[in-house]
């Protein structure tokens, strides 16, 4: 990820040009290290996005609408007092660092105009936003708070004096000179462009060791970022995973890498970010839940193991009975202390020898083989029962995991944090506030003859779908076997042709664990022969009178929520 000091230029350059002068009417932080300010410009209202994550911080404006929590952190809430209402009056970069500064301009309680500046510090693990106070120079709060615990060096706390990060003994790239660069250019080596020449990336240091003339190289960046002339731009591989983004070309991907350019940096970024799967919002959402569902379903494998054991163990209690009998019948045969006993099996006339315990009498013994033997028909019973029951939690909890893997949405990970709190698998987070009550929005598609189809987008949503929106007529698939979404076809009782059928069935496969088969089998049947059993988990129905059909996955070309 190249969000070096040039990067960190172009976007001053571009906040400049958009947000300079304006006023900041919202502050948000949807989550801990994120922030949203709604700023309010000549030209509109416009969102600027800032990350101090330390995997991908970064500082650009959006277009999307991340969710704002009904309970707002501390530091957003401080925010909101300090920064509401303020009018942003100047932009900078800390000489050629990742370093953004917003200087802006607010009424404290009194009436009098303030000074405040945030600085927003994009340096990876170490990266934080400060509000700091321009009269006094002290830090009033930042997003993360650093001790001297955490660090020796420099502190970042409420009421110290703020300071810039240590120096590094490095040229900036904005005031390096052609000689310097030529001596540089010496070594031929991009390790020495990096360590000598600040606020540059690897890919662009290994651009300056291979060009032959690194100044012009350095002048023309420079250049571009002053004139505003700059083409931000996005690399990816062939399945369309970004590899690496900037402003200026980067020839060792020129070649073997797809392009694809943007008409503002924050463009560029924001499809970056959301598009690079080690930064998706929505897998970062889901990994506590994936590694929780993961953890129950291994448990659940362990318990079916052994019951299933300990059924065939229980199956195979006949001798128990056997033995029982043949010592009732031979009791003459047998004295106290023997410890077995040899008599005739009067079913097949074989012999028989039957272990004993010495210490008791031979009808006790054989009392005992009876008592085993009803624990045996007993345990048969139970364990049937619970490892049907283990069973239904197994699909349950793979069905989920298979939303969990397939979507990209953070509003549908929410959605399934909220089912697996209900249904007991995860612990409810600590809430301020009353949770709003949940309205289905499956996903929509049409298919040949014009009938809507809808998808399932967890169990409850297929809840939902089956039981109170579908009308009886209607026709209900899913995969079979396989966990997956229920699929509705809402032919208002019309027969659909075999061309609808086959499409709503690669549906079906698609929003399935079987998305990347070949040849997938879907169950399909009217909604009048779908049943919920009575105590069964979200999403579990069972159904008669079906047909399947074999796909292969896909969804039709009108696409998504046509």
């Amino acid at each position: 990820m190249a969000f070096d000091g040039i990067i960190t230029s172009a976007m001053t350059r571009e906040l400049q040009d958009t947000i300079l002068l304006g006023k900041i009417e919202k502050v948000y932080q949807p989550e801990a290290d994120e922030l949203v300010f709604h700023i309010h410009t000549r030209a509109g209202n416009v969102k600027l996005y800032a990350s101090a994550s330390s995997s991908h911080a970064r500082l650009h404006l959006i277009e999307a609408n991340l969710p704002n929590p009904p309970a707002p952190l501390a530091f957003c809430m401080l925010l909101r007092k300090h920064l509401q209402g303020g009018r942003i009056v100047d932009i900078s970069q800390k000489d050629g660092e990742r370093i953004v500064e917003i200087s802006l301009e607010t009424l404290n309680e009194l009436g009098f105009t303030v000074s405040k500046k945030l600085i927003f510090e994009i340096m990876g693990k170490h990266s934080n936003i400060i509000l700091v106070d321009m009269t006094t120079g002290k830090i009033i709060d930042s997003i993360k708070r650093v001790s001297i615990d955490a660090s020796r060096v420099r502190q970042l706390l409420p009421g110290l004096t703020y300071q810039y990060p240590p120096a590094q003994d490095k040229i900036s790239f904005k005031e390096v000179t052609e000689d310097q660069l030529s001596d540089i250019a010496g070594s031929g080596n991009s390790k020495t462009f990096l360590s000598r020449i600040g606020g540059i990336s690897p890919a662009i240091a290994r651009e300056l060791a291979d060009s032959a003339s690194p100044a012009e190289r350095i002048s023309g960046i420079t250049d571009s970022i002053s004139r505003r002339s700059f083409v931000p731009r996005v690399y990816t591989d062939d399945k369309g995973v970004p590899q690496e983004f900037h402003i200026t070309d980067l020839k060792e991907f020129e070649d073997g890498a797809r392009r694809q350019d943007f008409d503002t940096l924050s463009q560029c970024l924001a499809w970056y970010f959301d598009h690079r799967q080690s930064s998706n919002r929505a897998k970062q959402k889901s990994n506590d839940l994936i590694k929780s569902v993961s953890t129950a379903l291994d448990k659940l494998y362990l318990k079916k193991q052994r019951l299933s054991e300990d059924l065939l163990k229980a199956e195979n209690s006949d001798d128990l009975r056997l033995y029982g009998e043949l010592l009732t019948a031979n009791l003459h045969l047998v004295q106290t202390g023997d410890k077995e006993v040899t008599v005739i099996n009067y079913y097949n006339n074989s012999e028989v020898t039957i272990p004993l315990d010495p210490r008791f009498s031979p009808s006790k013994n054989a009392q005992h083989y009876y008592k085993r033997y009803g624990k045996a028909m007993t345990a048969i019973k139970e364990k049937q029962i619970q490892l049907e029951e283990t069973g239904a939690e197994i699909d349950y909890l793979e069905s989920v995991m298979t939303y969990l893997q397939n979507t990209d949405k953070v509003e549908e990970i929410e959605a399934l944090r909220s089912e697996l709190v209900e249904t007991g698998y995860v612990r409810r987070r600590r809430q301020q506030f009353k949770e709003k009550k949940y309205k289905a929005r499956p996903h929509k598609y049409v298919i040949d003859g014009g009938f809507t189809v809808l998808v399932g987008r967890n169990n409850r949503e297929n809840d939902i779908l089956t039981l109170k929106t579908a009308s009886k007529t209607d026709l209900w698939l899913h995969t079979k076997d396989i966990p997956g979404s229920h699929v509705i076809v809402q032919n208002g009782g019309a027969e659909l042709s075999e061309k609808a059928i086959f499409q709503a069935a690669a549906i079906a496969a698609w929003h399935s664990k079987g998305r990347d088969s070949e040849n997938v089998p879907v169950d399909y049947v009217k909604v009048r022969y779908v049943k919920k059993p009575a105590g069964a988990k979200p999403g579990m129905v069972i159904f008669t009178n079906n047909r399947t059909v074999w796909v292969n996955p896909g969804l039709p070309e009108s696409g998504p929520d046509a």
